[in-house]
């Protein structure tokens, strides 16, 4: 029921003139399904209260609760359409009421933690870009069928929310920064290994996929999370998970994401991060576990730059240091980065992977092939380290697969079963093996590049096609280069 019902909003903001992509489908869809998230969790806390005998206190005054202006009901539970605003009506309520109320709570809330900070800073960040009050109405007619109220209605949920942002990273505009395949994430979280207790932190956060894997992976690490004693669950609830976003949406999108998974009130920052000199990171500020897949590609100004000992203009190299800086003594790591990272022979390249190797033990090296990230045509590696001693070992494991990544065809937890496995004893086989880091690194320019001792090479013949196609692109060369030289004479 709730895939179908997602898919008839879509149809629905499809045909509004202020919603023109998949990108504004997840967002105003996030905003409406927040606000039914918040009424039946009201609803419960209501509940709890009166078995425990104490009197609750709403969070949403009553003039702005679900049941007031999105949803007013008659006696046998049907929409009452004497009271149910619609078109204009709708619209202005949302715009010129709703949303002003709402981003109140950020200035009103008692600190960044709780869920009325939540409230505020979301409707801080965005508007209803739904121009139709009737399709509007439409919508909020849908998501009302929708309830997350058990525990299998909220993984549903948070499952088909995933599928959303997953779509919206194959539909473009930049989409896909916001998307790291679950497989990945999953492999990361096993091989780095959090445990309750830690402080885990990703400063490039997107759609909190490494956040929400990792509360998933420990709200089951006693077998369910039936077996978690109550001051645990408070534990993974308020003092584990925490991340910052720069980008609005991805913000959003986010802190929805982490809240379908069962964190009430995530502990994500919308700031850039960047933005913060590494120079004024303190011990209290430092986290136990950092996961991450910051973008790679991106270029920042001057004044950014100036926050780094290691000056460059590459987004992702100054994430890793960072990472680096903010991680505690003893604290574990799982980054994906640029392959190019490896080898590289600019001077902020070399310089950081001196401090990589010196100030962490970068124990593995996962190599992914093309095609991981879907419309990002980028080979991407996975640095596991942990800092507090220097590098004296590094096992890589190449992952190759017999078919070719893509869209149709994506990345699945069976590719990296064989990885996770040799991993635990930094085992030896055709796709891994180790190089000594020698004391002074005796590595040229540091240079840790991806090369397979193990790998058999294959000489492939070539399909006819392949070698015609290669001859035209050569006649068509040949071609252009004569042409030039008749400009010339």
């Amino acid at each position: 029921m709730f895939e179908q019902t997602l898919k008839n909003i879509d149809d629905i903001l499809h045909k509004d003139a202020g919603c023109g992509s998949e990108l504004d489908y997840v967002e105003q869809t996030s905003w409406i399904l927040f606000l039914k998230y918040l009424d039946d969790l009201e609803k419960d806390k209501k509940t709890a209260a009166e078995l425990s005998g104490k009197k609750y206190s709403g969070i949403i005054d009553p003039e702005y609760q679900w049941a007031v202006w999105a949803m007013p009901k008659t006696k046998d539970g049907k929409l009452d359409h004497q009271k149910a605003m619609t078109g204009d009506d709708l619209a202005d309520f949302v715009n010129i009421k709703l949303f002003p109320y709402l981003k109140k709570f950020k200035t009103n809330a008692e600190n960044a933690n709780t869920i009325e900070y939540k409230i505020g800073e979301i409707f801080s960040e965005l508007k209803n870009r739904i121009q139709s009050g009737y399709n509007l109405r439409e919508v909020l007619n849908l998501i009302d069928e929708l309830r997350f109220r058990t525990h299998a209605e909220k993984h549903e949920m948070s499952h088909l929310y995933e599928a959303k942002i997953q779509n919206m990273g194959n539909a473009g505009r930049n989409g896909g920064e916001y998307y790291t395949p679950r497989p990945l994430i999953k492999t990361i979280v096993k091989v780095v290994d959090p445990k309750i207790g830690d402080k885990i932190y990703d400063g490039a956060v997107g759609s909190a996929g490494f956040l929400c894997e990792a509360f998933d992976y420990l709200k089951n690490s006693k077998g369910k999370q039936e077996n978690l004693s109550s001051k645990e669950i408070e534990t993974l609830q308020k003092n584990t998970f925490y991340g910052k976003e720069k980008k609005s949406l991805a913000y959003i999108i986010g802190t929805m994401n982490m809240i379908l998974h069962g964190v009430e009130a995530p502990n994500i920052i919308h700031t850039n991060t960047l933005a913060e000199n590494l120079a004024d990171i303190q011990e209290k500020d430092r986290y136990t576990v950092v996961m991450a897949n910051p973008p790679f590609g991106g270029k920042e100004r001057a004044e950014v730059q100036q926050n780094f000992p290691i000056k460059t203009g590459e987004t992702a190299f100054l994430f890793l240091q960072h990472f680096i800086k903010i991680l505690k003594a003893g604290g574990k790591a799982g980054v994906v980065i640029k392959n190019t990272f490896l080898s590289n022979t600019d001077n902020a390249s070399v310089s950081l992977r001196k401090q990589l190797l010196e100030n962490c033990n970068l124990h593995t090296v996962l190599d992914l092939p093309g095609g991981v990230f879907t419309g990002a045509g980028v080979k991407t590696v996975v640095l596991f380290f942990e800092k507090g001693s220097a590098t004296k070992k590094i096992w890589y494991y190449q992952l190759n697969l017999t078919r070719n990544l893509g869209k149709g065809n994506p990345l699945n937890e069976n590719d990296l079963s064989e990885f996770i496995e040799h991993q635990k004893t930094f085992a030896d086989s055709e796709n891994s093996w180790s190089i000594d880091v020698q004391p002074g690194h005796a590595l040229t320019q540091y240079d840790l590049s991806v090369k397979n001792p193990n790998k058999k090479e294959e000489t492939a013949l070539r399909q006819p096609k392949e070698i015609l196609e290669e001859m035209k692109a050569l006649d068509r060369e040949s071609e252009e280069i004569l042409n030039s030289i008749l400009e010339l004479l």
